[in-house]
């Protein structure tokens, strides 16, 4: 397929992509692709030759426009006033997207559909969350520089001149994972769960369709320009069974593909790529792949661990990473560095909504997977041995012998999670560290960074603690982690509060003007449609089929201790999904709260209900297993 055109450089000029795009009539269609405020992106298929015919109007954002009340720009776009302009963006790379179902008879090729980023106008104001992180990114570019020119000496960067920088490049890069399996498999979770813990899966070697799967997967995101570094196989999964025929069955596997850094915008970009290349390259070998955060409740979830970097470019050309201190082995940062940390955490309240707005991103966040469950950071316990403890939000990644490696990987996001959005909150929120952090020492920031809760802080809050080299899930007692590093939101609701909830955290990561207060309000009323509906025609009904199924079982011999536990089995039941004139179930209640919107009251009915689902669940399997 060397014949195949895949990318389309950023900043072309429009009289070369013409030209390219005429050497490849494989290539049909235009698709603009703008990003929602769920990050749920736009597709369509417009000939080719309207393109090429009106390509001044898709620049202009007059060629395409589209309704905005059927996308998530809740409160923004209504059912009257819904129309949205798409003008193209030509700073980044487009990409063309391949139907391998489909062959062109004219060249023999697969039918290419140009997927080009746009932005979302509405009302001659830009609404997207593409347009949130390249605005917030124009801003925070600027106030850097501002920062630096005026404080030309930074402690940790005194082998350069402050003032001397350039320009600033935000680097990013995601590391995604998912779930593989054939169609229609189904695979007990205790025995998915004993296979994780006896750890029989991660970085084994991949067999068959898998492996066949992943190495073309490899081959196209590089084809890409991605740079693939690595795809391996993750903790989650069982060893797959081959049937008569020599063919693998009952695959469930859980796989981990990572791709060099870019820019913050093309790094969302190119995660976008990388899920439909994904998804389309192991379900054209039969399988099926899903992102989802906790495909499967008691086993590994799937993480999207997001680096972060910062780094200036010289008057003289030369990259310089404004994370890494000139020492390596004397500091663990800069002061930028620990500006950038210190904001992240301060104001990670007001992040998390971002990170987390679904009830199956907060299934995932649970101790015992790896998956952060409070806000707290980690460093190393000295400067020249890097830290890589994997039980903590957001670490120090650094090599001592390489500081252009030097960054932050939050390790809270998922597949699913608006990466668009959270870069723009987390950089806003390393700007307003950086701010206060900017003319103190090293050795300052890194006490107050590594202070008991309970001791005064210039920046960050007293009454917590912000630093941890040990094991946050084995070492800290629940309460003890709830004290030091602020409880965890327990719902979409508990977490989306905190937008209002902290004012000043809010303002930290508004200051840069895209996080326009519509375009959180829109953000957090689409959250919650979600999150009301999934809990009403989802959630609920799924629980009360687990009700119904905890039938009480007909045996000759049935002790006392069978008796008792059906007893207990069957008031729970009755407690979850029974209704009576005077007393309503736990179901009913819940369902009665959110369609009456008090959020508050269903936010504790949904703790309660997993809660109970479980002690039914664990009561069940008991008297299961005691019944000859």
């Amino acid at each position: 397929m060397e014949e195949l055109l895949f990318v389309i450089p950023a900043n072309s000029k429009k009289e070369e992509i013409i030209e390219t795009l005429k050497a490849h009539p494989e290539i049909m269609y235009v698709s603009l692709v703008g990003i929602d405020l769920a990050g749920n992106d736009t597709d369509e298929k417009i000939p080719m030759r309207v393109f090429l015919k009106d390509i001044d109007d898709f620049y202009s954002g007059r060629a395409v426009q589209t309704d905005g009340s059927s996308v998530v720009l809740s409160g923004i776009a209504t059912l009257n006033n819904a129309k949205v302009d798409m003008p193209i963006d030509s700073s980044v790379n487009w990409f063309v997207d391949y139907n391998f179902e489909n062959y062109d008879e004219k060249t023999g090729l697969p039918v290419g559909t140009l997927r080009i980023p746009a932005f979302l106008i509405h009302e001659g104001r830009r609404v997207d969350s593409r347009s949130v992180l390249a605005d917030t990114l124009t801003f925070v570019k600027k106030e850097l520089l501002d920062i630096f020119h005026n404080h030309p000496k930074v402690s940790g960067l005194e082998h350069i001149d402050c003032s001397k920088i350039k320009d600033i490049s935000f680097t990013s890069a995601t590391e995604l994972e998912f779930w593989v399996k054939t169609p229609l498999s189904h695979v007990h979770v205790d025995e998915m769960f004993a296979s994780q813990v006896m750890q029989e899966q991660y970085w084994q070697r991949t067999h068959g369709i898998v492996r066949t799967a992943l190495e073309q997967t490899v081959k196209r995101l590089d084809d890409y320009g991605l740079k693939v570094e690595m795809g391996h196989k993750e903790v989650g999964g069982i060893k797959a069974q081959m049937d008569k025929g020599g063919n693998m069955t009952s695959v469930c596997e859980q796989i981990e593909v990572d791709w060099r850094f870019d820019d913050a915008l093309q790094a969302a970009d190119n995660e976008l790529l990388a899920r439909t290349i994904i998804k389309q390259t192991f379900r054209l070998n039969g399988l099926e792949v899903s992102f989802k955060a906790k495909p499967m409740i008691g086993v590994a979830g799937n993480g999207e661990h997001t680096h972060i970097g910062l780094a200036a470019i010289m008057e003289d050309g030369s990259f310089v990473n404004l994370f890494a201190p000139k020492e390596m082995k004397a500091d663990f940062m800069s002061a930028v560095g620990y500006g950038a940390i210190m904001g992240l955490l301060k104001n990670y309240e007001v992040i998390n909504p971002f990170v987390s707005a679904t009830n199956d991103s907060l299934n995932r966040l649970k101790p015992g997977f790896e998956a952060p469950v409070c806000i707290v950071t980690s460093l190393g316990h000295t400067p020249d041995i890097p830290s890589r403890n994997r039980t903590i939000l957001a670490g120090l990644v650094r090599d001592v012998t390489n500081p252009a490696a030097t960054r932050f990987e939050l390790r809270a996001c998922n597949p699913y999670t608006d990466t668009y959005l959270v870069l723009a909150a987390i950089y806003s929120a390393v700007l307003d560290g950086v701010r206060y952090a900017i003319t103190k020492t090293t050795k300052e920031l890194l006490a107050e960074l590594s202070k008991e809760a309970g001791d005064d802080a210039g920046y960050l809050e007293k009454d917590r603690a912000y630093r941890s080299e040990e094991d946050v899930f084995e070492d800290y007692t629940a309460d003890e982690r709830n004290r030091l590093f602020g409880a965890p939101p327990a719902t979409v609701w508990d977490n989306l509060s905190a937008l209002d909830k902290y004012p000043e955290k809010r303002n930290a990561i508004t200051s840069a003007g895209a996080f326009t207060d519509p375009i959180i309000e829109a953000f957090k009323e689409g959250a919650l449609t979600r999150w009301k509906t999934e809990l009403i025609a989802r959630i609920i009904p799924e629980n009360r089929d687990i009700v119904r199924a905890a039938k009480e079982i007909k045996s000759e011999y049935v002790t006392d201790q069978d008796a008792y536990n059906w007893n207990k089995i069957n008031e729970l039941r009755y407690y979850l999904a029974k209704d009576s004139i005077d007393e309503k179930s736990l179901f009913t209640l819940l369902i009665n709260a959110l369609n009456e919107g008090d959020y508050e009251m269903a936010s504790g009915l949904q703790v309660e209900m997993y809660d109970r689902i479980e002690e039914l669940k664990s009561l069940y399997d008991a008297y299961v297993k005691n019944i000859i």
